[in-house]
């Protein structure tokens, strides 16, 4: 009975939330508004939460304050894929507008621990960022109201002097956008909440991702994608004391807000920060007590993976703080806590909101001499440790190691590049193509948890991925450096404006005989994909040869002829000195077909066909592993690809294609007329690249020859504890870590790659078995799998020498299967080449070593 007049209670709070159409409704009680500031309403034509605000209404109603309010400047940070303005709002009083560059200077002190600064007088600065998920749009909306409150309540102006807001009203444009058009397309104006409507179950992808389906929440760390940068740039010029990050969760759930599980923060994370957390979160409680909402914290969330913008500022001497609001996703829904509508979603995330703000105001002092301390602090842990520095680079491809320094530099972190080439324990180290990090500065724990393995753990349970290592995900050489070596290094310190990839060249002159590509650069795919689009016949060299200058060329070596290109011998030279500079590659002028080892017209050397791609979406296909393939093709090798909905395969559909890919997912649907026109159609020749639940649909329909191992076994006992019930069971799924493996660098799968040691990156428990054919195994994983991060002790023996690449021949075509994510969140660099090369090369594969 007391369930049901809960229920009814807050079904009438929320109803009646949704009919409120005044401001009050949301304002807090107590103040005042200048008239001279614009309301949302005044400026979109419709009150918050009646409509989700769409990015360009969004948009404009920041503009109309900030030219309407003199504590309020706006600046674009950058623009999206999509071209969408991201922009941050400051907001102040306006004497401290006019002297934010001495704020930011006096603020970058504190990560000095040799500078004088007056903590008494330091504003504090809170970010408030909203909505990176974009099906997640109570913050986004939200954010109307924190612009209206903070720039027209008159009681706050006096409290301005000692703060400074940041307002970041849409991380993710793009996915807002997509999302809201969606939702306010299937809005009825009689609504009734039933969750079978379409207005709450959005159509593939789904608005929670960006263009290219990247979860923006996971790229605070990597920053792969533009919309992070931007605003990893404004994180790292500002220094924020608290980071608000506002999300929302299941329908059925109520209002999280940190800290998590106590057990599942970082080591990496001081004691403190949870401590203050804490303390920030009483502030919360009390807010939302006022209001009549339920809430909870210390479970469910965990603040281990740095990449999460909650937890990305906790490792920086900052606060993250991230909101977990139960989620109407349209405009009103039942929940099993009754009635949940839009409004009263948007009210709890503003509560939030207003007790950040609360906190900021009176934790001032105490946040600002946190960071001090933070900084302070890490002069006497960089001492007491041993590695002084880490030094990383590949000897046979620049644009890796480029790509790392890049990516470390974007985090205010110091890196200088080698002069010199150096060996150390065995390991030659190529000046200007290899980086060392000191790890004495201010962003050592930045540096540690970038660099660092780890494989014990404090709790079992990941609410995200458990490790990260970058020199292994970018298949890198690597290692610590000591005091000695790291003093003795000849180095240059480079920049964001002096790091370049130099741009690749042709050696030698026009008129050759043929020319030469090796495969070992990260771009080579790009280059192959030009070249073959420009008209030249490349063929792929299986076998190694050297020229009698004295060069030896490898395995994936591509030869250029003219084709069908019709240039002559000048202008082929030109267009090839063209294609490589853009490609970072190095094209070599062969003289003569008389070499050693494989002549240049030996039948080792296969011709290649220009890959036709059609990429599997829609339907039950996973948009994030889609979404990963598109931006490697789209973005790093600028190759087009079609995406192409599951339902669209039948009839001739396909016949325009060589080359299909079809990520993780759900492929049921296909049916068994679906598998029987893929079998067809690999059977003519095509290349079939299939991953994870993919594999599975095909194997099921007998499409190729792929089999699994048994995962984890199932619990045994007569009886054990119903509560251990979810950690238990929790603890065996492999939520991301990374493995070792070994690679068979003379098979077309593992061209371009040196060294047969590789890592790879999987977060599933799908287990394949190596083919019976041991040919057919490019890539298994080694006895000692695991190389980094947690594995449950049950899920070993299924990885242990088992498949990760299994090659199977359907008539004159392959199929590629691929256990682990190849291209993981974009920055999975060392294994992208191994899925460039089973789209250009699974032509090649001798039939034999498939069957």
């Amino acid at each position: 009975m007391k369930r049901i007049l809960f229920s009814l209670i807050l079904s009438l709070m929320t109803l009646v939330g949704y009919a409120q159409v005044d401001l009050s409704y949301y304002l807090p009680k107590g103040y005042t508004y200048n008239p001279a500031i614009p309301t949302p309403e005044e400026v979109l034509g419709y009150q918050v939460g009646d409509w989700h605000v769409t990015h360009d209404q969004l948009y404009m109603y920041m503009k109309a304050v900030a030219a309407a309010s003199d504590r309020v400047m706006i600046q674009e940070t950058g623009r999206t894929y999509e071209k969408r303005p991201q922009v941050v709002l400051t907001i102040s009083t306006p004497a401290n507008l006019a002297k934010l560059d001495q704020i930011k200077a006096d603020r970058a002190k504190l990560r000095d621990p040799n500078a004088t600064v007056d903590i008494q007088k330091m504003p504090v600065v809170m970010f408030m960022g909203y909505s990176v998920h974009g099906n997640e749009p109570s913050g986004a909306n939200a954010s109307l109201l924190a612009a209206y409150h903070f720039a027209a309540a008159n009681e706050i102006e006096a409290e301005l002097e000692n703060i400074v807001l940041l307002l970041d009203p849409a991380i993710n444009p793009d996915g807002l956008n997509r999302f809201a058009s969606w939702v306010n397309s299937h809005k009825a104006y009689n609504l009734n909440g039933d969750p079978n409507g379409a207005e709450y179950n959005e159509a593939w992808p789904r608005g929670r991702t960006n263009h290219y389906w990247f979860d923006l929440n996971r790229d605070w760390l990597p920053v792969q994608h533009p919309e992070s940068r931007n605003r990893v740039k404004v994180f790292q010029d500002w220094l924020p004391n608290i980071h608000l990050d506002f999300h929302e969760m299941g329908t059925n759930s109520t209002f999280f807000f940190q800290p998590g599980v106590p057990s599942r923060v970082h080591p990496l994370t001081p004691t403190k920060n949870f401590e203050l957390t804490e303390k920030i979160g009483t502030y919360h409680a009390k807010a939302l007590d006022q209001i009549g909402s339920l809430y909870y914290n210390q479970e469910g969330y965990d603040d281990f993976y740095y990449g999460k913008g909650s937890t990305y500022p906790d490792v920086q001497g900052s606060i993250g703080i991230l909101f977990e609001q139960a989620s109407s996703r349209g405009h009103l829904q039942e929940s099993a806590n009754g009635m949940l509508s839009f409004p009263f979603t948007i009210r709890n995330q503003f509560t939030a909101n207003l007790s950040s703000y609360q906190a900021a105001k009176e934790m001032r002092i105490e946040l600002n001499q946190w960071m001090k301390d933070f900084y302070k602090g890490i002069a006497t842990e960089t001492a007491a440790d041993m590695n002084k520095a880490y030094i990383f680079g590949s000897k046979e491809d620049d644009a890796r190691s480029f790509h790392l320094a890049d990516l470390i530099l974007q985090h205010n972190i110091k890196v200088f590049t080698l002069n010199e080439d150096i060996t150390l324990n065995g390991t030659e180290f190529k000046g200007k193509n290899a980086y060392i990090v000191p790890a004495d500065q201010p962003q050592y724990r930045l540096i540690k948890a970038m660099f660092e393995t780890r494989t014990t753990f404090q709790d079992s349970l990941f609410y995200d991925i458990s490790a990260w290592t970058y020199p292994m995900a970018f298949n890198l050489d690597y290692m610590a450096l000591n005091s000695k070596i790291l003093n003795l290094a000849n180095v240059t310190e480079v920049t964001k404006s002096s790091l370049e990839l130099a741009p690749g060249k042709v050696i030698g002159n026009a008129g050759a005989y043929q020319y030469a590509m090796e495969w070992a650069d990260y771009y080579a795919p790009k280059a192959a994909y030009d070249l073959m689009e420009a008209g030249f016949l490349v063929r792929l060299s299986n076998a190694g040869f050297s020229v009698p200058d004295g060069k030896t060329f490898g395995r994936g070596t591509l030869l250029i002829g003219t084709g069908e290109s019709k240039l002559d011998a000048q202008q082929m030279h030109q267009k090839l000195t063209e294609i490589a500079q853009v490609a970072h590659v190095d094209i070599y002028a062969l003289t003569s077909g008389y070499t050693s080892g494989a002549n240049l017209g030996s039948t080792t050397i296969s011709p290649l066909e220009i890959p036709k791609i059609a990429l599997l979406v829609e339907g039950g296909v996973d948009s994030y592993e889609a979404g990963e393939i598109w931006h490697l093709l789209d973005q790093r090798y600028e190759m087009p690809v079609t995406l192409l909905p599951m339902d669209a395969i039948g009839g001739n559909t396909l016949d325009r294609y060589n080359v299909i890919l079809m990520p993780d997912g759900r492929y049921n649907s296909l049916g068994k007329s679906g598998a029987a026109t893929l079998k067809s159609w690999v059977s003519e020749g095509g290349t079939l690249i299939a991953k994870g639940g993919a594999l599975q649909f095909l194997a099921q329909n007998e499409v190729g020859d792929f089999t699994f191992r048994e995962g984890a076994p199932a619990e045994k006992g007569l009886q054990k504890s119903y509560a251990d019930y979810e950690n238990t069971m929790g603890a065996k799924v492999t939520g991301g870590a990374i493995f070792n493996a070994k690679l068979d660098i003379t098979h077309p799968i593992g061209y371009g790659y040196e060294s047969s040691a590789i890592h790879t990156f999987r977060n599933d428990n799908l287990f394949m078995e190596p083919s019976e054919n041991p040919y057919a195994n490019p890539l298994v994983y080694t006895d000692s799998p695991l190389a980094s991060g947690y594995l449950h002790p049950s899920n070993l023996d299924g990885l242990k020498n088992g498949g990760v690449v299994r090659i199977s021949g359907v008539g004159r075509g392959r199929i590629i299967g691929f256990a682990d994510n190849m291209n993981f969140r974009a920055f999975w660099f060392g294994t992208n080449k191994l899925y460039a090369n089973a789209i250009f090369f699974g032509q090649t594969i001798n039939g034999g070593t498939a069957r």
